[in-house]
């Protein structure tokens, strides 16, 4: 179970699965201003939703790391300062990231990226974590 909860001017992740999480990443998004800490917030939700993802604070790459029990590591939130990127590791090889995925100068990886405001394609998303756990699982 993943939920939001705003306390004061921060977005905190709550997990059942991983108490730490929600501190971590409070650390992790507390230096971006409140729409990209918010945008961040609902992109991890995101991808923590899927099933059989795991998702941990990384606070020396500034992220949020994705893995898979049986595909490794699917994915990445990385906040930035106006927006967020949604990075696949493999998203070269991820047919249904055609005109969504941008990296071409990437050897394999592909991200997303979504500002403030910006609808998120959560069809899409989806479609791609799944395409990207069929990859090694």
């Amino acid at each position: 179970m993943v939920a939001l909860r705003k306390s004061g001017a921060t977005i905190m992740l709550i997990s059942v699965v991983d108490p730490v999480y929600s501190k971590t990443f409070a650390e992790l998004i507390a230096p971006f201003p409140p729409p990209v800490r918010e945008l961040t917030a609902r992109l991890v939700a995101l991808v923590a939703a899927h099933p059989g993802i795991s998702g941990k604070g990384m606070t020396g790459w500034k992220s949020v790391n994705f893995r898979h029990a049986s595909a490794g590591h699917v994915c990445s939130v990385f906040p930035q300062q106006d927006r967020a990127l949604l990075y696949f590791e493999h998203g070269l090889r991820l047919v249904h990231g055609e005109g969504l995925l941008q990296g071409e100068g990437l050897k394999r990886g592909r991200y997303l990226r979504v500002q403030p405001g910006d609808d998120i394609p959560l069809d899409r998303i989806g479609m791609l974590l799944g395409e990207a756990i069929a990859l090694f699982a």
